[in-house]
């Protein structure tokens, strides 16, 4: 069947599953957009800034676990998307993302809004193409599904040149595809399953640390299953948040700078550590050299190159979280630890957090545990990068899995509105509530006019406290409560903004 590029993309996304697109148009991805009328079956929402199309796909791709996809044209369009690629490949999200690109003649003259698209975001991608031929199309879509969504996701971005768009040629659309030199392992070594087992069975106060990959795998039960079988506590990471019920007498918080300090005391009281599909980035260990030098350490993660990266691991797993569970759970006995249990609950008496039922001020604390109690601890709750995002964490019950979507890698302000929408239009039966900073809300709140425009019912909790307050926060710690462009003189009437 002939085709032109346009339509090759927009039924290569069909064949993929695709059902929603978050783009806006330009001159070099137009043709794409003046095809989109033959495909009754993509939904298109035009968003107001290229960022917003980026975090809505990131969004959308963590609570459906299917490839975002985000289009936007050449130049400053896809310098715009830079923010939201990175945030996804921080944190392992699946992303197909579309750029269009000057005419192949033009390229390398510096024409209009051009711009070396593949080469400004290879550092932050999985893979990256530039298609020269619109025949190639059909085959490098499927490749880019292919390896955003399997090993350790990631964005993967295909940038085409205008005339290919247009560019007619025979659809082939290829039904398996054969990638040499990438060939993710996914099921663990048995030995080294083994050796795990033994561990966690002579283990005395034995601690899960269960990150992100586990809500990625979507090995909840599984995770479920260990911590009451071999009576292990279980503290997440921040992405980690809402792989394990919190009000499971075997939750034990999440730990490090901005968590609850009896998980890390717990961690640093612990004679084994097992960490799953995290990475002991530098918000929870602080300074590696010293951290939890008393646990052996048992380390699983789909992705070998983060085994052993920040911290030595006494047992390496290099496999999917879900399969590596199911594996230790056949060989695990069950295991009493009610001395280390109890300990743990010391630790939480003696270091609690701060009450949250009372509204003398409406301290977001306060208003996270407010919407905790009307929702049930249900909702999806999205935030930006801030300590609305700390409170959210540790205040919500999320009482569902996945159910905690932001920034945490990346960190980037900005991410709660747009990302907001993408969950709620890839959960549109949950309720979504974005918790919001004043300031993360302000830049990318143009969106609120998409969100109206699409009626989607986002839900928004904004902490107006007229500051950076984080940043501010340091500047009380480590510079003497200098505050240095922290502090908003001018912010607008929210609710007169939301009205409008």
């Amino acid at each position: 069947m002939k085709m032109n590029g346009g339509q090759m993309v927009c039924e290569s996304l069909i064949r993929e599953g695709v059902d929603v697109i978050f783009g806006l148009p330009g001159g070099a991805i137009l043709p794409l957009y003046q095809t989109l009328p033959e495909f009754p079956q993509l939904r298109h929402i035009l968003v107001r800034h290229e960022q917003g199309a980026a975090h809505a796909a990131d969004g959308y791709a963590r609570i459906t676990g299917r490839p975002g996809v985000a289009w936007a044209t050449s130049g400053p369009g896809a310098t715009n998307l830079v923010t939201g690629i990175a945030t996804a490949q921080m944190d392992s999200v699946p992303m197909v993302v579309i750029t269009g690109q000057v005419g192949r003649a033009a390229i390398g003259t510096d024409a209009f809004q051009e711009c070396d698209t593949t080469g400004i975001t290879l550092p932050i991608t999985k893979h990256n193409y530039l298609v020269m031929n619109a025949a190639e199309i059909p085959a490098v879509i499927k490749e880019a599904f292919y390896i955003a969504n399997t090993g350790r996701p990631g964005p993967v971005l295909v940038d085409i040149p205008k005339d290919v768009f247009t560019e007619v040629a025979e659809f082939e659309y290829p039904e398996v595809i054969d990638l040499p030199g990438y060939k993710p392992t996914v099921r663990p070594h048995s030995g080294q399953v083994r050796r795990a087992a033994r561990l966690i069975e002579e283990a005395e106060r034995p601690v899960i640390l269960a990150g992100h990959g586990v809500i990625i795998s979507r090995a909840y039960d599984e995770l479920l299953e260990l911590a009451e079988k071999a009576q292990i506590p279980v503290i997440t990471t921040l992405l980690g948040v809402s792989s394990f019920p919190t009000g499971h007498v075997l939750s034990a918080g999440w730990p490090g700078m901005h968590g609850m300090a009896y998980a890390s005391l717990a961690i640093e009281e612990s004679d084994l550590l097992i960490a799953l599909g995290m990475r002991f980035d530098d918000r929870i260990t602080g300074d590696t050299r010293t951290f939890a030098v008393n646990s052996k350490k048992i380390h699983v993660d789909i992705d070998p190159s983060e085994i052993g990266k920040n911290i030595p691991v006494d047992v390496p797993i290099v496999g999917d979280i879900k399969l590596v569970l199911q594996a230790l759970n056949k060989r695990v006995k069950p295991l009493l630890h009610g001395d280390w249990l109890t300990r743990i609950d010391e630790l939480r008496r003696e270091h609690p957090l701060l009450g949250a039922d009372s509204a003398v001020s409406l301290e977001m604390r306060y208003v996270v545990n407010a919407i905790d109690e009307a929702t049930n601890g249900n909702a999806i709750i999205v935030t930006g990068v801030g300590q609305h995002q700390m409170w959210a964490a540790q205040y919500y019950s999320f009482k569902q899995p996945n159910s905690l979507v932001s920034s945490c890698g990346s960190g980037a302000m900005g991410y709660e509105v747009p990302g907001a929408m993408g969950a709620q239009v890839g959960a549109e039966d949950r309720v979504v509530w974005s918790v919001a900073g004043d300031g993360g809300f302000q830049m990318t709140m143009v969106e609120l006019a998409t969100l109206v425009e699409n009626n989607i019912p986002v839900k928004f909790a904004i902490m107006n406290n007229n500051s950076l307050c984080m940043v501010r926060q340091w500047q009380d710690f480590f510079y003497e409560h200098d505050h240095v462009a922290t502090i908003y003189s001018g912010n607008p009437d929210f609710v007169r903004l939301a009205q409008a």
